[in-house]
């Protein structure tokens, strides 16, 4: 995730990084300036249309359609985000949820070896789920000091989460953790599963295709009229406008491209791994 200061506008305004929508829309925009320029040229050189030509009066369909294309790009923008910050209060949950358990176990155990596995299982779950969410293969030095592995065949968070369970319960019937002490630490324990599913629901249901591809078509077809009737009133200067127009409208769709799967590896994407991290940080201070 791209670290910066809100406040620095010049910082903002003449940085371009690697997914700045500027890059991607290059080549595009190359296109929409030389397709708005032979527009231009037609009419004004070739077909020598005039001031009272009915071409002219396109620009009524383009300011009452550019009002529902603006609905419809703020609607999705809006989407996507509340899919990016869905993902990133799951992670602060899972964060929270960590430490809580992290606190209780670090009361209720006194054998040294217990306290060592949980400090080591607790920080993989995040580790695991991170990995699981990008699609990633899972090692065994997530499990440093322990004998465990993963089975890359089966749902890898459940297998963690299991392991924690399973400790749990071996820790009551034991009798080196109570019963009213193995409820308490029940809720922290559940939550991981809960946590795992919601994030699930977030990256296997994209927006819908039919959606998606019809503000793409919309943008493309509204960009590509632009041109003809404009140039009555700006000439071969509808070659920037136009330009323009395109850059901002794509750059709204292809950031809501971007963050509606906030479990990605884009720029912009939730920085799960450096959350690990300072899980493991934490629990492993706190046991």
């Amino acid at each position: 995730m791209i670290q910066y200061n809100p406040k620095d506008w010049i910082t903002f305004i003449f940085r371009f990084h690697k997914s700045d929508t500027f890059r991607k829309l290059i080549p595009m925009m190359i296109f929409i300036g030389f397709y708005s320029g032979g527009v231009a040229y037609l009419e004004l050189e070739y077909w020598n249309l005039s001031e009272n030509s009915r071409v002219k009066n396109l620009t009524i369909m383009h300011t009452t359609v550019g009002f529902v294309l603006s609905l419809l790009l703020a609607y999705r923008t809006n989407t996507a985000y509340d899919r990016w910050w869905e993902g990133r209060k799951l992670w602060g949950g899972l964060v929270n949820n960590s430490r809580n358990l992290a606190l209780k176990l670090s009361a209720f155990l006194k054998d040294e070896n217990d306290r060592h596995y949980f400090s080591k299982v607790i920080p993989a779950y995040a580790s695991v789920l991170s990995k699981h969410l990008r699609n990633e293969e899972v090692g065994q030095m997530l499990f440093e000091g322990l004998d465990l592995t993963i089975d890359q065949h089966k749902h890898r968070p459940n297998q963690v989460a299991k392991m924690l369970f399973q400790k749990a319960n071996d820790l009551y019937v034991s009798g080196k953790i109570s019963g009213n002490q193995f409820y308490i630490i029940n809720a922290e324990l559940q939550s991981f599963t809960e946590i795992c599913g919601a994030c699930e629901r977030i990256k296997n249901t994209p927006i819908p295709y039919s959606y998606s591809s019809f503000i793409k078509k919309f943008i493309f077809f509204f960009v590509m009229t632009l041109p003809f009737g404009f140039v009555f009133n700006l000439g071969y200067y509808v070659i920037p406008v136009v330009i323009f127009i395109f850059y901002v409208l794509a750059s709204l769709e292809l950031i809501a491209e971007e963050i509606e799967d906030p479990f990605g590896s884009d720029a912009n994407d939730l920085p799960m791994t450096k959350i690990a991290a300072n899980i493991k940080k934490h629990v492993e201070e706190l046991l």
